[in-house]
This record gives structure tokens, C-alpha cells and sequence, in this order.
């Protein structure tokens, strides 16, 4: 066959098509050479990426209490390490579909998703995302002291990244990367890692998530701030659509499964924003020891564990008590008129929002509500979306017979919540207000001097300051147990007969003469010390301080651990002298201890990200009295729950022992009591100095606060633990106003207890 004779113009296409293909291979060959050069350029200003090997981030430093729950975080980051196989293979799947379908087989970045953005960049003259899982890892870690890459839109900074991916690549496996990154990438309200994203949204493990919950997280990654389930409910939802077709397109699962897990509703069970504690004023001071000792930037970054002495149950029940406890006392004085009015502060009372109305609403809550009208003597508010109607028996306590008295719409009250049905949105509730006065509570370990509960005050907050351990007031009758404590160890026992009459010390010259007098005002004559303290009766103790000598009184009581100033007056047997619900707390733990003074501690140990000891703190043991005069004193105190100021607390049926305390003008109400195991401390007042009202005494006040606690920490035990007294305390009956020997069948015959030697008929006072 005779072959096709070329023409001109075949010729001429030839040429042309090799002169292209020449000017191509220039072309390519100029890239490469500008591509190597700008490789080459930036390559040594990047950071070793083998510093990736000891590649710390930031993590959470965690509080535990002594039960193994979290009761504290600190972070800059909320952040969890964990390892790939934590992660449920479903998550990992779900994130590797929506973020970069071709991450296993890239070397760090995708061309053609690279050619794709770039011809779309240049149209709409904008710049676009076209990262792998590797490039977002590589802008968001900070190795080797470097400053992430970060977001900014710049050629500089994508050729930055490319280059640190690729090294990425080189260096670890597409198992290590994929941790790396599961670790570091943010999901909005300051989580970070799918380990923190999946218990701030889902309040469980990532390795526990299913299908729906997967594609809700991974839909979070591409922007956090937008598509969060808390900011906008509709976007995670269309978001979580997107991952799961895009799992269909993969290959990771079937339409069904898709159609099935898109029924699914969004269901969000953790609250943005920070950790809120059960026992903040407790973990404050957690903090404020770290803090002191580690450093600010390992406190929030470096992931320590705090293991704690906290009991979670006690806290709780300290926690309830006194803010029951408070508001009764605080309503005891009658309504407040709210301050706060939606309307008048430029709202509607149809969009007012609270922030305590993201959390559940379940009955027995305290929870603010907004007044919606006040219409036949009655008031009806809102409480986010449940309504409610208060009637009269629901504001009783106020003594106003309609509820037009006491608020109007718009108002911002608070209610306490005694019915809750869902279906209808509906709630029973009653009348509450935040008090004014505030307290404290501190529950002691006897044996050990561990702080198992801490309440600094009605709100943390209202006010960070801690009035268990900060607080610095009167001690009332308080002290009175540690004067009487110094006269049985000279020898008085609670039979000792005093002296309640009359009395004027010369404080000398041009000093007013002091004149002690008694609460009622009243003076019973020849008492016994057991009646005395037992009563609390002021003019004996300041005649046994007159006659101990106060400076002996004072050098005593140090033995207790109080660190406070005590001036050597005569009245500090009254309890003139200032000290912390934490000192006397620990001082009258001493007395169930056999006399042993224990180091209050919360502490018992701190360890690093890697489990290493960091401190450790155990029982500190100081001899304070002997164990007998111990035992003595505190068969006193049981005398004050049996029959005398805090008789109130006789009902529990429990081994039990206390002291009140009030101090002039009821500004301060106290009542520190214990049983063999623990030591409770309560402290009510204002935090300035001023009369929370006629007749709130510490029996009135705090009492009942203590009561509460401890019958809840009682629950449904029925055998109690005994106080064991020394081997040389010796029991005899007594008639309880003379304090003489009598028969154990009389009407006012009681036990006494002994010190061998001190028995009626056998006294020696010591000098």
C-alpha cells in the first residue's frame, strides 16, 4: 500500500506539537527549580520535626477526690491523651470520610485536591482549604518551641505546611499520625482531642461512641465555633448528614445504616463553659498549692493528677445542708423585693434566658425563674421551658396574703422546684430568695486529720473568699472546751462544784472594772463544771480563767493547733479571741482522738502526666492532752447534746458530743460536734460584723445545719461505733446538780467519768 503523502499543514502541527512538548519540559523543569528553590528556602527555618517524638501537649490537670470522681480540671486546653485503639474504630472511620478520604495513601498531601482549590482559588480570587489530615496537624502542633503554623491565609504559611507534612510523613507511621491528630484537633468550647470533644458532648469515652454519635463529631472538626451542637443545633445535624453519606461513598457503611443513624436524635448531655465542681472552694485551694509550688503554666498545661481527701457524699451533704440551712434563717426575717427586673433592664420575658436552665431541672432544685403575671392573688413564672403557678401556700412564709405584694411581671426570682412533668412542660414549685448571710462547713477524719468536706461559703460564685479556712471570727462559747480541758487537767472533773454569782474584776488603773454576766442574765449560784459547760454559763468560766491564769489558759490551748492570735485576757473564757472554722474544727476533733492532734490535710498525692510522685501526704500526728483528760472532756461534751445547748441533735440516738457557740449581738453562730469517726464544723454569720437577729444563737443557727449533716451521714446504720475511754477512767453515778455520789436509780442520777484518782474524795488540784 502506498503510504499517505504528508501535507504542509501536517508538517506544521508536527513542529508545533514538539516545540510545546519542548517549552513544557522548560516549563516543568522552571517549577521544579522554583519549587526546590522555595523548599529549600523555608526548609531550615522549620523546626526539627523529630522533636514530634517527645511531643507533649497540653493536657488537663485533673482533682480527684478520695472516692477516684473528678471534682476539679485546670487547662488552658481541654485536652485527654489517648491511644488509637481507644478511639472506636466508627469515630475513626467517620473522621477519615469527612476530613480526608485519601489520608491512607497520601504522602502528606493530596495533588488533586491541591489542582482542584487552586483553579477555584484563582476564579473566585479567594483562598480555600484543599488540607489533609496530615497539614492540619502539621499548623496546629507546636514542635520543638516553634509557634503553630496556624490559619493564616498566606502562600508562605501553606508552603510551610506542606513541607512540615511531608516530613510528618517521612518520619511516622499513618497509625501515629492518626493519633497525633485525634489528640490535637480543637472541637469548639475549649476541647481538644476526640477524647474531650466526646465527654463534652456526649459525656462518654470516644471509644464508646456509636454511628450517629461519630458523624456528630467528626461534622464538629471543619468549623467548631459554627457547626457546635450547643451554638447552632441545625448545622451539626446537616453537618452529621454529610459525614455519614460521606461514609457511604467510602465504603465504612451501608445506606441503611446511614438512613437509620440519621433518625437519630442530637442529643447533647455535657454544658460548655468550665468544670464546675461539687466542692469549688475545696479545689481552690488545690489550686492556689499547685499553683504555688508547680507554677502557673504546669498547672494548666502539663496534666497533673490530684488524688484528694474529699468524700463526695459528705461534700454533698455539707452542700445541701447549709444552703437549706441559710435560707431558713434568711426567710426567718422576712421577704425581699427582687432587684432584678427583666423588662426594666430593656428584655421580654418571653426571650430572657438563664444560663442555670441548660442543666436539668429535677425536684428539690433552687432555680431562678422569671415572674410571666401576677393575676388572682397568685403569680406565674417561667422556668426556661416549664411553667409554674404559686399560690398562696407557695409564699407563705413571707406573711403576704396575695403575690401582687411581693413581685410583679418581669421579676427575677428563685423557686424551689416540688413537682416536675415533662410532657406538658409543667412544674410545682414554691417561693424562694437567695440569702444574705452566708457560712461554713469542715468535716475532719478524726483518726487521720483528712479533710473530707469543705464549704467555703453559700456560693462560690457569689464569692471566692473561703470562710472555712480564711474567716477569722469571735469564738463565742467555743473556747470554753479548751479552758475546762486546762481545769481537768488540774485536777477538776465534771462534778467540781463553781461558782455562778456575781462578779467584778479591777482591770486596773483607769481600766473600767469587768463584770461578766450571763446570757439570760441570771446566775444560778453553786453549779457543777459539767452544768456549766453543759448550759454554757459565762460567769464560772471567767472566775476558772481568773483562776488558771489566762497566759496558762492561752499556752494550753496552742496545744490544739490554734495558730490565730489569743490574747491573754480574762475574756477569752468568753471567747473574745478570732480564729478559723478550720483550727477549731481540728482543735475539737482532738478530744474523740485520745488527746492526738492530726494535721488537717486535702492533699495525699500529686503525680505528672506520666504517673510519677510528685508529693504525697499521709497522717501527722501531735500529742496535744493526756487520754484521759480527753476522754473526761468529751463525756462533758456529750453532756451538751444529752441535756444541755444542743440538745436538739439528741434525737439522732448516736454517739455524740458538741459545743455551741453565739457570739454578743448574735453576729456569729457556731457549732463544732463530733462522733468517733468524724468532726463537723459549722460557722453562720454575715461577713461583715453585724446581728443576723435577736435569739440566732449558735443552737438556733448553726445546730441545725450540723444536724442535718450528720443524720444524713448517719442514713440507716443501726449499730454505732462507741468512744472508748482509757483504761484508768472510772464511771460513777452522780446526782447532776450537786455532782455528789448517789444511787444509779435516782431521778438525777447520771454516769460521770473519772480520771483513777480524781474520784469524790480523792481530789488533789495541781499548781
Amino acid at each position: 500500500m502506498r503510504s499517505r503523502q504528508r501535507t504542509p499543514a501536517h508538517r506544521y502541527l508536527s513542529r508545533g506539537a514538539r516545540l510545546a512538548g519542548v517549552i513544557l519540559l522548560f516549563v516543568i523543569a522552571a517549577l521544579l527549580g522554583t519549587v526546590s528553590g522555595v523548599l529549600f528556602a523555608y526548609a531550615d527555618d522549620l523546626p526539627e520535626i523529630s522533636a514530634l517524638d517527645d511531643y507533649i501537649p497540653n493536657t488537663i490537670t485533673r482533682v480527684y477526690s478520695a472516692n477516684g470522681d473528678v471534682v476539679g480540671e485546670f487547662a488552658v486546653e481541654r485536652r485527654i491523651i489517648i491511644g488509637y485503639d481507644d478511639i472506636a474504630p466508627t469515630l475513626r472511620e467517620a473522621i477519615i470520610a469527612a476530613e480526608d478520604a485519601g489520608f491512607n495513601s497520601h504522602v502528606g498531601l493530596s495533588i488533586s485536591r491541591i489542582i482542584v482549590t487552586a483553579v477555584r482559588d484563582i476564579l473566585y480570587q479567594r483562598l480555600r482549604g484543599a488540607s489533609t489530615l496530615t497539614q492540619q496537624l502539621a499548623r496546629s502542633i507546636s514542635v520543638d518551641g516553634a509557634a503553630p503554623l496556624g490559619l493564616e491565609k498566606t502562600l508562605e504559611r501553606k508552603i510551610r505546611e506542606i513541607i512540615l507534612s511531608v516530613q510528618i510523613e517521612k518520619r511516622y507511621t499513618k497509625r501515629e499520625i492518626f493519633t497525633l491528630y485525634c489528640n490535637q484537633i480543637f472541637f469548639g468550647h475549649d476541647a481538644h482531642g476526640v477524647e474531650a470533644a466526646a465527654r463534652l458532648y456526649l459525656d462518654k469515652s470516644a471509644s464508646d461512641v456509636n454511628l450517629a454519635e461519630a458523624a456528630l463529631l467528626a461534622g464538629i472538626i471543619q468549623t467548631p465555633n459554627r457547626q457546635s451542637p450547643f451554638v447552632n443545633p441545625a448545622a451539626a445535624e446537616g453537618r452529621r448528614h454529610y459525614v455519614l453519606d460521606r461514609m457511604v461513598e467510602e465504603g465504612y457503611i451501608t445506606q441503611a445504616e446511614a438512613d437509620e443513624a440519621r433518625t437519630v436524635p442530637i442529643e447533647v448531655r455535657g454544658r460548655p463553659g468550665r468544670y464546675e465542681s461539687i466542692a469549688p472552694h475545696f479545689v481552690e485551694e488545690v489550686r492556689q498549692h499547685l499553683e504555688a509550688n508547680y507554677g502557673v503554666q504546669r498547672l494548666y498545661e502539663s496534666g497533673l493528677t490530684v488524688e484528694t481527701t474529699l468524700d463526695v457524699r459528705l461534700q454533698t451533704l455539707a452542700n445541701r445542708a447549709l444552703r437549706d440551712g441559710l435560707r431558713v434563717v434568711d426567710k426567718r426575717h422576712g421577704f425581699r423585693k427582687p432587684t432584678e427586673n427583666v423588662i426594666a433592664s430593656g428584655g421580654t420575658i418571653e426571650r430572657f434566658q438563664h444560663d442555670r436552665w441548660r442543666s436539668p431541672i429535677t425536684t428539690g432544685d433552687v432555680v431562678p425563674a422569671v415572674v410571666t403575671g401576677v393575676t388572682g392573688g397568685r403569680m406565674q413564672v417561667r422556668v426556661g421551658r416549664y411553667r409554674a403557678e404559686i399560690g398562696r401556700d407557695g409564699f407563705a412564709w413571707t406573711e403576704r396574703g396575695s403575690a401582687a405584694q411581693l413581685v410583679e411581671p418581669g421579676d427575677l426570682i428563685h423557686v424551689r422546684i416540688t413537682g416536675v412533668d415533662d410532657a406538658p412542660g409543667v412544674v410545682t414549685a414554691t417561693l424562694e430568695q437567695e440569702p444574705v448571710l452566708d457560712g461554713a462547713v469542715l468535716v475532719l477524719d478524726n483518726g487521720t486529720g483528712q479533710i473530707l468536706a469543705m464549704v467555703g461559703g453559700y456560693s462560690f460564685e457569689r464569692s471566692k473568699f473561703n470562710r472555712a479556712i480564711q474567716a477569722r471570727r469571735q469564738l463565742g462559747s467555743l473556747f470554753k472546751a479548751f479552758l475546762y480541758t486546762a481545769a481537768i487537767d488540774r485536777g477538776y472533773t465534771g462534778a467540781s462544784i463553781l461558782l455562778d454569782e456575781p462578779i467584778i474584776f479591777d482591770m486596773g488603773p483607769d481600766l473600767e472594772p469587768y463584770e461578766p454576766t450571763n446570757y439570760d442574765e441570771t446566775f444560778e449560784g453553786p453549779i457543777t463544771l459539767r452544768h456549766a459547760v453543759e448550759k454554757s454559763r459565762n460567769v464560772p468560766a471567767v472566775r476558772m480563767i481568773d483562776q488558771l491564769g489566762p497566759e496558762q489558759v492561752v499556752e494550753y490551748a496552742r496545744r490544739f493547733g490554734f495558730e490565730s492570735p489569743l490574747p491573754p485576757f480574762l475574756s477569752i473564757a468568753l471567747g473574745s479571741a478570732e480564729a478559723t472554722l478550720l483550727e477549731l474544727t481540728s482543735a475539737y476533733a482532738v478530744f474523740p482522738n485520745r488527746g492526738i492532734r492530726m494535721r488537717p490535710y486535702q492533699i495525699v498525692r500529686i503525680l505528672d502526666r506520666d504517673g510519677n510522685v510528685l508529693e504525697e501526704h499521709g497522717p501527722e500526728s501531735h500529742d496535744a492532752i493526756r487520754a484521759d483528760t480527753a476522754y473526761v472532756m468529751l463525756n462533758i461534751l456529750r453532756g451538751v447534746v444529752q441535756r444541755g445547748t444542743g440538745i436538739r441533735a439528741a434525737w439522732l440516738n448516736w454517739p455524740l458530743a458538741g459545743k455551741t457557740g453565739t457570739v454578743d449581738d448574735f453576729t456569729d453562730a457556731w457549732f463544732i460536734g463530733f462522733d468517733p469517726n468524724i468532726t463537723v464544723g459549722v460557722w453562720v454569720g454575715y461577713n461583715e460584723k453585724r446581728t443576723m437577729g435577736d435569739e440566732e444563737e449558735g443552737a438556733a443557727v448553726a445546730l441545725p445545719i450540723w444536724i442535718e449533716i450528720m443524720n444524713a451521714y448517719i442514713g440507716d446504720r443501726t449499730v454505732p461505733v462507741a468512744f472508748t475511754p482509757p483504761g484508768n477512767i472510772i464511771f460513777l453515778s452522780v446526782d447532776r446538780n450537786t455532782g455528789e455520789v448517789t444511787e444509779p436509780w435516782s431521778p438525777e442520777a447520771i454516769q460521770e467519768a473519772f480520771i483513777s484518782g480524781t474520784q469524790p474524795g480523792t481530789i488533789a488540784f495541781q499548781d
